[in-house]
């Protein structure tokens, strides 16, 4: 059912906005490291794009998280300001349950990934290219296991501003409400 006071496309940029904006952090986080321990700012990003360095990165990341930073907090506070004052939680399906435990889960556990390899980005740059681990033999550099935790973070994040806030419906109004609304009205 859908809910009255929402509409789904900005609430749709609304959470996609948080969810860049959050990765973007993420990188320019990880990027300011290695430029506070030291380490060349010259060295790529992320090995797949060998020209993208670590400082233009975190340059970049910081700029694109102001921005959808801004424009998210903007459409949440604009929905805000028109949303009824009371609501009511509205009944979820055991799949959509599912899908917000995920997104939940998955914003923890890829903040937790791009932080822990990221701390292993500046404290040695050249993990960056080694295989994640050696229980996938033939799997990812760490580099591109960062690069994915980053994307899972942007859509879990998106995900569960989504869900979150399609979680609740305005309140319809109590019947006694509204007869001793209707009473204050005629004895005025």
């Amino acid at each position: 059912m859908p809910i009255p006071h929402l509409n789904p496309r900005k609430l749709v940029v609304e959470s996609v906005a948080l969810g860049l904006g959050y990765a973007a952090v993420l990188i320019w986080i990880g990027s300011a490291l290695v430029g506070s321990f030291g380490y060349d700012g010259a060295y790529p990003y992320w090995p797949s794009i060998p020209h993208l360095r670590t400082d233009t990165a975190g340059f970049i990341a910081f700029f694109i998280a102001g921005i959808t930073l801004v424009l998210s907090k903007y459409l949440e506070l604009r929905r805000r300001n028109h949303a009824p004052a009371k609501q009511v939680p509205v009944d979820r399906p055991a799949g959509v349950l599912l899908v917000q435990s995920l997104a939940d889960t998955g914003m923890f556990l890829g903040t937790a990934l791009v932080i822990y390899l990221s701390c292993n980005a500046f404290m040695h740059p050249v993990t960056l290219t080694m295989q994640l681990t050696h229980l996938l033999p033939g799997g990812p550099s760490e580099g591109t296991v960062r690069v994915l935790a980053l994307a899972v973070c942007l859509v879990c994040v998106a995900a569960r501003r989504y869900l979150r806030v399609t979680a609740t419906r305005p309140a319809q109004p109590d019947l006694a409400d509204a007869s001793s609304a209707e009473a204050v009205n005629a004895t005025i």
